[in-house]
């Protein structure tokens, strides 16, 4: 016949730990219950009459007192793992953060930014690695490393094929002319396209041109310029703000 369970001799200060546990309480109904446990085998009381003093299950006794018996006052506060077994190694993860700080357009994505929809999906169909995650799962993934998805806040790249050409162009010029003037014109809200002669407007007695598009309001820059429907010089008109004096 089978030793009944039971644990081991108890130490003073282990003693006096499940007394005070049990006594004032616990924070922990776990402690309490596995405090009582140790105590009532201790004072030589079965495992069946512990069982339906706690109101747990036998076997949930005699694990207590064999792991109380292996690691001692520990057992008090076990380590539970919840939840299923986790799909993703951190292999797995390294690739997805590395996945989630690199440029879409390089990995061959038709669009400037991830967004966690984008990124699962593409995981998902990824060449000799299909990793399986949830937009929740990715999300606490990215957060726990410190990956954020926000827009874009860099200069965007051009799309004109031939933007080298054009800036070897302007470096060109930049040499070759060395005492060259830049004129810049201050636009406030001001549509550039030439507008039919309307009543009480009419052409200029010696050039021809048509008066401005638009009069400058008060919001508006220093200086509007538009050029009109017949080729003429730009005609310019003074705004009500005053004139911003240009840096030296």
């Amino acid at each position: 016949m089978a030793e009944p369970v039971r644990v081991r001799r108890l130490t003073d200060q282990e003693g006096q730990k499940l007394q005070q546990i049990v006594r004032r309480g616990s924070t922990s109904s776990v402690r309490y219950r596995r405090a009582m446990m140790l105590l009532a085998s201790a004072g030589g009381n079965r495992v069946p009459v512990i069982a339906q003093l706690v109101q747990a299950d036998e076997d949930t006794v005699r694990d207590v007192i064999h792991r109380f018996n292996e690691i001692g006052l520990a057992c008090l506060d076990p380590q539970w793992a919840g939840g299923r077994p986790r799909l993703l190694s951190p292999d797995d993860e390294d690739f997805v953060v590395t996945t989630a700080t690199t440029r879409p357009a390089k990995l061959g994505q038709p669009f400037t930014r991830w967004s966690l929809r984008k990124l699962a999906a593409y995981l998902r169909r990824v060449h000799g690695r299909v990793i399986r995650i949830g937009r929740e799962a990715l999300r606490r993934l990215l957060a726990r490393r410190g990956v954020t998805f926000q827009r874009t806040k860099t200069w965007k790249e051009s799309p004109d094929p031939d933007r080298d050409a054009k800036l070897d162009r302007i470096e060109e010029v930049l040499d070759r002319f060395p005492e060259r003037v830049f004129a810049f014109d201050e636009f406030g809200p001001l549509g550039i396209r030439p507008t039919p002669e309307q009543a009480g407007q009419s052409r200029d007695a010696h050039s021809g041109c048509r008066p401005p598009t638009a009069a400058p309001t008060a919001s508006g820059t220093s200086t509007a310029a538009t050029r009109s429907a017949t080729g003429c010089g730009a005609s310019t008109a003074a705004a009500r703000a005053p004139r911003t004096p240009w840096p030296q």
